[in-house]
C-alpha cells in the first residue's frame, strides 16, 4: 500500500482539533476527582497536539473556516473546564478563572454577534490570542506538575502572565473586531 500523500491528510489538523474536544470530557473527570498524574498527561497531549494541528495546517496548506472554529472551540472548552475545575476546587485563583472565561466569553458572544448581525466569521487568532494561549496552557501544566510532584512550580507570576494576556487579548478582539463591523455595517449602508 502507498504511503498517503500529504493532500490525501488534509483533514488530519481538524481530526486533532476534535481530538482535543473529546479530551475536554475525561480531563475534566481526572481533574474532579484529583487524578492529578493522568489529568497531566491528558492536558499534555491536548497542549501539544493543540501546536500540531496549527503546525500541519500552516505547513501543508490545509487550513480552512471549518478548521479555524474546530481549533477555537477545542481551545476554549479545554481552558474553560480546566480553569472552572481547578478554581472550584481551590487549586487556583478564582479571579484568574473568572478573567480566562471573561475573556472567552467576550469572544464567543462577539462572535455570535458578527454571525447573526453580518454574516459568516473567519477566525483569524491574532499573535497576541496565541500567546494567552500558550500561557493559559503552560499555566495548567505547572499547576499540575506541582500538584503531581513538583509545588516549587506554583507560580504566582505565571498566573498574572495569563491574566494580563487574557486581558491585552481580550481587549484586542473587542477593537479589532469592533473596527471590523463598523466598517463592514458603514459599507453595507453606502
Amino acid at each position: 500500500m502507498p504511503p498517503a500523500s500529504p493532500s490525501r491528510l488534509r483533514h488530519l489538523p481538524n481530526a486533532i482539533s476534535v481530538l482535543r474536544v473529546v479530551l475536554v470530557a475525561p480531563i475534566g473527570w481526572l481533574l474532579w476527582h484529583a487524578a492529578w498524574p493522568s489529568a497531566l498527561g491528558l492536558v499534555a497531549v491536548a497542549g501539544v497536539s493543540d501546536g500540531l494541528d496549527g503546525f500541519l495546517a500552516r505547513h501543508y496548506g490545509w487550513q480552512s473556516r471549518l478548521g479555524g472554529m474546530l481549533d477555537a472551540i477545542a481551545d476554549k472548552l479545554l481552558l474553560v473546564c480546566c480553569f472552572v475545575i481547578l478554581a472550584w476546587l481551590g487549586e487556583i485563583s478564582l479571579w484568574l478563572a473568572a478573567v480566562v472565561c471573561g475573556r472567552d466569553l467576550i469572544i464567543a458572544c462577539g462572535a455570535l454577534g458578527w454571525r447573526l448581525l453580518i454574516g459568516p466569521i473567519e477566525p483569524r487568532p491574532s499573535l497576541l490570542s496565541k500567546a494567552c494561549t500558550l500561557a493559559q496552557i503552560v499555566y495548567l501544566l505547572a499547576v499540575l506538575l506541582a500538584l503531581v510532584r513538583w509545588p516549587m512550580l506554583r507560580s504566582a507570576t505565571l498566573g498574572w502572565v495569563v491574566a494580563a494576556l487574557c486581558v491585552a487579548s481580550g481587549l484586542d478582539y473587542v477593537l479589532r473586531w469592533s473596527g471590523r463591523a463598523w466598517r463592514a455595517w458603514h459599507s453595507a449602508r453606502l
